[in-house]
């Protein structure tokens, strides 16, 4: 009897641990920006400080290098670095990232007081790189030596010093070894460094010594530099619209495919919405390069995420093709920013390209080899743009809770308090299926005592997180709880729930529990899935016109549809390479000047209409004559 009654005993508890992980939701999408613990790294000086009036500090990090470390062939995980990124991230699947914190780690120097001395700080723009089972990581450096470091084994956060100070002469770029970036060409067996963020000088590159712990023992090239007056993305501002402002060209990185080497670069700044990468393509390491007609192959100016530019380029365990980016934020200062991943790829041609369009929509990662480029994209529409949303209360007049649902991630909400129970109510209009939601915090006047040291504290650790609910109902009184996570342990900024079941509902509702500054501040309660309604029309009367006098900038225009939330103007170099992505709200005019081309190059364009149903079919393919012809 005491058998059988042991025997009931485990199946009972065998049960019950079956349904436990029934119910645990194996993720499967992610959404820019990527859902990380950034840090409150940095401190910001006062006087590159936008709000002026006190010390603040703010999460950020940017400058992404993102590799599938392989041992013995096969993937031992991804591994994310970046800067001010007090360490790197690690994950086994592009979706879910731990973060590490290395027990020895390079720092970064730049040079700073009068008369001038080298400063000491966190690792800034880093290389990174995989080859013979090992991991490489380098800082940039302002000095004219930079230490190399190596781990066989990242993800416990060993690393130990390689080369102790690689060094370079200062005549190659005055700036030191900025935005480094290392390559191994596994066919030459040969290592290769490239370098350089300047307004003035090119991208520089060397090979390197593998027997001399990579010493360099090659003499230096100036590799590419920037043309703003042929390349319409390459000028500074706003849309491209400071053409009187310098130009930066930055963030090398070396991708190989088919033969021919790819140099992938930055321009033209960081602090606006039109940060891009740009590729040089070449038959060896050091080139000679020839620039790509389908330049920019990244870009992102439109939408809630803006600029993808210096990041690298990667290929996952599947053989998928990846390319992470810096986006932009600039609310506390020029340098706040977060890091974005897009699907990317070579056509048959050998163009390198990403695919940005509905960039910061849910996207799915890979099981398997993808042929289709726009098959990552989930298919969940935006929900919530410019839907009404009511607060439990705001700090002023000038931080309403409007600011949450109008996709503009440099406008917020403050609430009166950073107490438990501050609420975010969500009125999405009509009845929809909703799939999932991203809660983007925003950095309103945080102190430096949160600045995030080194070597973390039990006590740190214990205190810097944010936690919430989040909740749904049809009839705004009645409330199913839809997320839990009040034992959050992360201080994520841009945490994205992808719902473990579809949840049918007009309102939802975020419930703040726990943030560690003096204000709860969110820029945006995003919501996606589908409404019930019909697609959108196909946009029509669209026309397209090269600009008369300059050859760099086209605008398009096209009859406004009825029922869209936004429009997706795209283009590229030929009718099936349609790259580009310009993404505009219905509530905009419908017509745009695009200011990105490059002389001497025919572009073809076409629009496609959007709104909570789904996407429209784009209209007939328009071509656009270069003037130049």
């Amino acid at each position: 009897m005491k058998t059988t009654s042991n025997l009931i005993v485990f199946a009972l508890v065998l049960l019950q641990s079956l349904s436990v992980l029934a119910q645990v939701h194996e993720k499967q999408t992610y959404c820019n920006p990527i859902d990380l613990d950034y840090k409150y790294g940095e401190l910001i000086p006062r006087h590159r400080a936008y709000f002026k009036d006190e010390e603040t500090i703010c999460r950020s990090s940017a400058d992404p290098v993102l590799i599938n470390h392989k041992v013995n062939g096969k993937t031992e995980g991804y591994f994310l670095f970046g800067t001010s990124a007090r360490g790197y991230w690690k994950s086994d699947d592009l979706l879910t990232w731990k973060h590490v914190s290395p027990d020895n780690w390079p720092v970064s120097y730049l040079y700073g007081g009068k008369p001038q001395k080298p400063v000491e700080k966190d690792m800034i723009a880093p290389a990174a790189f995989s080859a013979n089972d090992t991991m490489f990581v380098m800082p940039s450096s302002h000095h004219t030596a930079a230490p190399i470091y190596y781990s066989t084994d990242p993800a416990s956060g060993h690393f130990e010093v390689y080369n102790e100070s690689l060094t370079f002469p200062e005549i190659t770029n005055p700036s030191g070894l900025w935005d480094p970036a290392l390559y191994f060409d596994e066919e030459l067996h040969k290592w290769y460094l490239y370098y350089g963020s300047s307004n003035v000088y090119p991208i520089v590159g060397c090979e390197l010594n593998p027997k001399k712990k990579l010493e360099i023992c090659g003499p230096f090239k100036h590799l590419i530099y920037l043309y703003p007056d042929q390349h319409g993305w390459e000028r500074f501002g706003w849309d491209h619209q400071a053409e009187n402002r310098p130009s930066y060209m930055e963030g090398a990185w070396m991708t190989k495919h088919d033969g021919k080497y790819y140099l992938q670069y930055g321009a033209p700044e960081t602090g606006d919405n039109i940060y891009g990468t740009g590729t040089y393509i070449g038959t060896s390491p050091l080139g000679p390069f020839t620039y790509a007609p389908n330049n920019p192959i990244g870009y992102k100016p439109g939408g809630f995420v803006n600029g993808v530019g210096h990041g690298n380029t990667f290929c996952d365990k599947y053989g998928n093709y990846w390319n992470t980016g810096t986006c932009w934020v600039g609310v506390n200062w020029v340098f706040e920013r977060r890091m974005v991943l897009l699907p990317a790829g070579f056509d048959a041609e050998g163009h390198l390209y990403t695919n940005s369009r509905f960039a910061d929509f849910p996207h799915f990662v890979a099981s398997e080899k993808v042929e289709g480029r726009h098959d990552f994209f989930t298919g969940w529409m935006l929900l919530s743009y410019k839907k009404p949303c009511e607060a439990s209360s705001q700090l002023s007049e000038d931080y309403p809770a409007t600011h949450v649902t109008d996709e503009e991630m440099r406008s917020y909400w403050v609430a009166a308090s950073n107490k438990k129970g501050e609420v975010l109510t969500l009125d999405l209009e009509a009845e929809c299926t909703i799939k999932a939601i991203q809660i983007n915090y925003a950095d309103f006047k945080v102190k430096p005592d949160l600045f995030e040291p080194l070597k973390k504290s039990e006590e740190y650790n214990g205190t810097v997180y944010s936690q919430f609910k989040l909740y749904a109902s049809k009839d705004g009184e009645k409330w199913k709880l839809i997320s839990d996570h009040s034992k959050e342990t992360l201080n994520r900024s841009n945490p994205y729930i992808e719902l473990a079941k579809a949840v049918n509902a007009r309102y939802v509702k975020f419930e703040s529990l726990y943030v560690p500054s003096e204000n709860l501040a969110v820029s945006g309660f995003r919501v996606f899935g589908h409404g019930n309604g019909s697609l959108p029309d196909v946009p029509v009367s669209v026309n397209a016109k090269r600009g008369v006098k300059d050859d760099r900038n086209a605008t398009i225009n096209w009859n406004e549809v009825e029922g869209a939330v936004g429009y997706n103007i795209l283009w590229g170099v030929a009718p099936d390479k349609l790259y580009q992505t310009y993404q505009v709200w219905a509530d905009q005019p419908t017509e745009k000047e695009i200011r990105a081309l490059n002389k001497g190059v025919d572009y073809y364009f076409s629009v496609e209409a959007f709104n909570e149903n789904g996407v429209s079919q784009p209209c007939e393919v328009i071509e656009v004559l270069s003037i130049d012809d």
